[in-house]
């Protein structure tokens, strides 16, 4: 991504202290729709359960509860303790102790029947965050969870476990996002998912911007819970299981492997970039339902990972930053360039690489859906006869994506499907064998959501080049919101939700948190049949 992002995320970031402590205020009144600071005792925990320290100085569930990685009998729940959120010191305004929080799942939102319930100790180490895996749960079933700790309750979220690998499935209906870049604490395509049905939410990435100086874990930690304090943001957490992966603004722009793209001797130095990274992980671990297995070790993390609903489909969490090649020919739009062809340049590694094929082939599940962060199809942006492509694609890993395509060729009946981000506009592209060749088969499908609230500036570079491009069947560069997909044995379908609001532009309406959804256009795979066909809506 340019760093027209960073750029632009930044003059969203000037907002002064009066107005941030106003909108946490906002924040509080709205938690739950109750009163936010129910005590213990009403909630019918025993008083020997009582954490024996003092209340809080303020409410400590500002930042919301979230739940994640839903497996047929578990889930992961997650919460942070943040009476002040925005506390200079990355530490919430939380003290140098260990605090006890109690979680409980119930089966209904009235919690008066509770199937699980434990104490857990949030730890300064990791923020005072809270990541619990609840096990012995009833698969494809809604739970309610909340957490408390001393005199403090939090706000219900609502979840949903996976359905047995094995069963038989009807219909799945998720929600794909990427790319929120501070616009005040409003975000419309939030407020507007939340109405959706939704099995669980997909993020692929730029879940945060980093600044300019953004660098040491209190930094990551104060971006994370600034984006947390969103009101919209915290409700599409309450309301849905969130798969999530990261792309590059959680770190750095453009990064790759253990290279900084950012100028000046200071970072181009490998150890103090994976110094960066490290703070970076830590900060997205602390923030996110994420499971122990991706526990940041120093500046690794393992993300990459397989979730099954059913026999319908099986979603390949990826990751492309981390194992990458360095982009060649610069990180950004570039002339035709031959190191692109380079058999040696990865996007994921040769160990990932290996676990994607291999996943892949041994499926049982009707549609393969391969959750990743940039665009995988071609384009060309040069609307003569030259090529100008971004390398920060896959468009700069040819090989490898060719490798990718040699498997979906041999493996006829596993129906891929690519859902990315990243580039902050909407897009429905058939993948082709052969890009150059409009004849070409057509391997699979990939649908691009638009940014929940990043700008661009690059539309009308796309516009100009989409002649050159048959393959792309879609392109929108007019809008923020997401994308909404319903699985069927027989059919994918996928909805371009978009939020408007009147005439105004998509930069007024991202910080209008009243703009609406519409569906700008709807698009279907048939089973057994790669490429999308747009039906009228």
């Amino acid at each position: 991504m340019s760093n027209t992002d960073t750029t632009d995320q930044q003059t969203h970031e000037t907002t002064d202290t009066g107005v941030l402590l106003e909108r946490r205020r906002d924040v509080l009144r709205k938690v739950g729709g109750v009163a936010v600071m129910a005590t213990v005792g009403s909630s019918g925990i025993a008083a020997s359960e009582k954490d024996s320290s003092s209340s809080f100085s303020d409410y400590p569930f500002t930042l919301g509860v979230a739940s994640g990685d839903p497996h047929p009998h578990s889930v992961v729940l997650w919460t942070r303790l943040a009476p002040k959120p925005l506390a200079e010191d990355g530490r919430g305004g939380m003290p140098d102790q260990k605090v006890r929080v109690i979680w409980e799942v119930a089966e209904s939102e009235t919690f008066d029947k509770i199937v699980d319930r434990e104490t857990v100790s949030a730890t300064p180490k990791q923020a005072h965050s809270v990541h619990v895996t609840v096990d012995g749960l009833q698969p494809d079933k809604k739970y309610y969870y909340r957490f408390l700790a001393r005199d403090a309750v939090s706000r219900v979220g609502r979840t949903k476990t996976a359905p047995l690998a094995d069963s038989q499935i009807d219909e799945l209906q998720f929600g794909l996002a990427s790319c929120q870049a501070w616009v005040g604490g409003r975000y419309a395509s939030y407020r507007n998912m939340v109405e959706e049905d939704l099995d669980f939410v997909v993020h692929v990435g730029d879940y945060i911007y980093e600044k300019g100086d953004t660098k040491t874990l209190t930094d990551y930690r104060l971006l994370h819970a600034l984006y947390k304090t969103s009101p919209d943001l915290q409700a599409a957490h309450a309301a849905f299981p969130f798969i999530v992966t990261f792309d590059d603004h959680e770190i750095e722009n453009n990064w790759a492997d253990e290279q900084s793209q950012k100028d000046g001797e200071a970072d181009q130095d490998p150890q103090v970039f994976l110094e960066k990274r490290a703070n970076g992980f830590q900060g997205y671990y602390e923030h996110m339902p994420l499971r122990d297995s991706s526990k940041p070790d120093g500046p690794d993390i393992d993300m990459y990972r397989r979730l099954s609903f059913g026999d319908l489909a099986e979603i390949h969490v990826l990751d492309t930053r981390q194992y990458r090649s360095d982009q060649p020919c610069g990180d950004w739009l570039s002339a035709n360039c031959e190191e692109r062809f380079d058999a040696s340049q990865t996007m994921l590694g040769s160990q990932q690489e290996q676990w994607l094929e291999d996943g892949l082939e041994e499926s049982p599940a009707t549609w393969n859906v391969l959750a990743q962060q940039t665009m995988m199809s071609e384009y060309d942006y040069d609307p003569d006869e030259g090529k100008v492509v971004n390398v920060d694609q896959w468009d700069g890993y040819v090989a490898a994506r060719n490798r990718l395509f040699d498997v979906f060729e041999q493996n006829s009946g596993m129906n891929p499907v690519v859902i990315s981000g990243d580039w902050h506009t909407n897009w429905a592209n058939n993948l082709k064998a052969d890009f150059d060749d409009t004849d070409s088969e057509t391997l699979a499908t990939e649908f691009l959501t638009t940014s929940i609230s990043s700008g661009e500036s690059w539309a009308d570079d796309v516009e100009q080049a989409l002649s050159e491009n048959p393959h792309v069947q879609f392109f929108d560069g007019d809008h923020n919101g997401y994308l909404r997909f319903t699985v069927t044995p027989e059919k994918w379908q996928t909805d371009f939700r978009v939020v408007a609001n009147g005439n105004k532009s998509k930069y007024e309406t991202r910080d209008d948190p009243n703009a609406d959804v519409t569906t700008l256009a709807t698009f279907v795979v048939e089973e057994g049949e790669p490429g999308a066909k747009q039906i009228e809506n």
